[in-house]
């Protein structure tokens, strides 16, 4: 009996308890250097963590356009070349400000960086450090992007 109420719990009642992820878009950023690659991370608002510039989708605009206003806005990246197919994808839980978590898939978009400002819309909110992909998967905390940063290699 156990074991019939634990399937009928798990295969059941518990995914419609769950709500389907929420999509967001983010911008990996990178440049060419003599020595590689580097990609450029951003510090939250919140809590000051190593990010990638994300956000919600934007009506108007495809997934990675989306994805080069957030990083105009977050990041002060004013124009780069990008492809409309993303390169990766990463889940994670956002905290709300009421403490509860929603579930987020992101859909990454690699953005080449041609100019990049240091007047942009949060530049007074965040912080901004270029560093090698394999150094960037050691900042930020999300598994899935840590993986997707540790075998990034832009054509």
């Amino acid at each position: 009996m156990q074991q019939l109420l634990q399937k009928f719990w798990s295969q059941t009642f518990l995914p419609m308890l769950s709500r389907p992820r929420r999509l967001q878009v983010a911008a990996l950023c990178f440049r060419r250097t003599d020595t590689g690659c580097e990609v450029l991370l951003v510090t939250s608002r919140d809590t000051g963590r190593w990010v990638i510039p994300k956000g919600w989708p934007m009506e108007g605009k495809s997934s990675a356009e989306s994805a080069a206003q957030e990083a105009w806005e977050e990041a002060g990246v004013r124009q780069g070349q990008f492809d409309e197919a993303p390169v990766g994808r990463f889940e994670y839980d956002k905290r709300l400000d009421n403490g509860t978590a929603e579930p987020l898939e992101t859909l990454v978009y690699a953005i080449e960086v041609e100019d990049l400002r240091d007047d942009f819309p949060e530049a007074h909110e965040r912080k901004r450090n270029w560093v090698p992909p394999q150094e960037a998967a050691q900042m930020v905390r999300e598994p899935q992007l840590q993986d997707l940063l540790n075998s990034f290699r832009p054509s």
